[in-house]
């Protein structure tokens, strides 16, 4: 039986995403999109410390063998970025992106099975529903100055996942009007994607598909953006079970805590009269009863 969501950071983000455990150190690292920001909570003293940068940060990845360095989607490209001690990060940009539109930045991203790193765009105007999205693939070893997008035609790409054997790839939607999870095949020799097909369709389930999970057992785990619940999904697309948080906009979960068994879930903190949802923006911690698979950082 899951336990209640614990409220372990009353952090108030603005857009609390991309929660990464960082087991060597016992940490959560998450970023607050609008404010620029990378964070991180421990558990040993449950303190947080903020990074402050000059463009907004989206998405994140470890970076293989440095303990203090990350690859990060950011407003117009793939950054590595390392946090100082005067409470900002440093940039060094690996790679422009020519977006599709203005007024775009990166969105959800992560790193597949082998080490390659994937991240989406958005048009930073969901209200606008403008499909310029695309998702983009990293390795680094192609030097190129600019990225080559790899599926395009998205409005807010979310949801990236990774099965536990790295192949099958997970991918949603999560504008109002598309509000879809597909699964593809993925080639982990080449990290190509391919027979894209309708995992779940949540306009059938509550609330839009936001961040996303694997567990050890294969099943995807989302957040159900506007209905507070965090759904896991067998490998077939069937729901089984949905665990409540005590905020509206769920944003993204990540495995983490000693065992890989303690579920974290970023929120997002909307503007207007919040009295009915006061933790909203906090970052939470549930158990769901299954563990999880730790992030594969990135291998350049």
């Amino acid at each position: 039986m899951a336990h209640q969501a614990e409220l372990i950071v009353d952090v108030r983000n603005a857009t609390g995403e991309s929660p990464v455990w960082v087991a060597s150190e016992q940490a959560l690292y998450w970023v607050d999109i609008p404010n620029r920001q990378l964070l991180r909570w421990k558990a040993a003293d449950a303190s947080v410390t903020r990074w402050t940068g000059e463009q907004m940060i989206a998405c994140i990845a470890r970076r293989q063998g440095d303990a203090n360095r990350w690859i990060a989607g950011m407003e117009d490209g793939l950054f590595d970025i390392a946090p100082q001690d005067d409470g900002t990060f440093a940039t060094t940009r690996l790679t422009d992106v020519s977006h599709a539109h203005a007024g775009m930045r990166f969105n959800d991203g992560r790193c597949d099975r082998q080490g390659r790193f994937w991240a989406g765009t958005m048009v930073m105007d969901m209200a606008a529903g403008i499909p310029a999205g695309a998702l983009y693939r990293f390795d680094g070893s192609a030097g190129d100055e600019s990225l080559a997008a790899q599926l395009n035609d998205f409005v807010v790409p979310n949801g990236l996942g990774f099965s536990p054997d790295g192949r099958t790839m997970y991918l949603s939607d999560s504008h109002p009007n598309v509000q879809c999870i597909w699964a593809f095949d993925y080639d982990i020799d080449s990290g190509t994607p391919s027979n894209r097909r309708v995992f779940v369709d949540m306009k059938q389930h509550p609330g839009r598909p936001d961040g996303a999970a694997v567990d050890v057992d294969g099943c995807y785990w989302i957040c159900g953006n506007d209905a507070g619940l965090i759904h896991r999904f067998t490998p077939d697309g069937r729901l089984d079970r949905s665990l409540p948080v005590p905020v509206k906009k769920p944003a993204m979960c990540a495995f983490g805590g000693a065992g890989l068994d303690t579920l974290f879930v970023t929120s997002i903190r909307p503007g207007g009269d919040l009295s009915d949802q006061p933790l909203a923006g906090g970052v939470f911690a549930l158990q769901p009863g299954v563990s999880g698979l730790e992030e594969t950082p990135f291998r350049q």
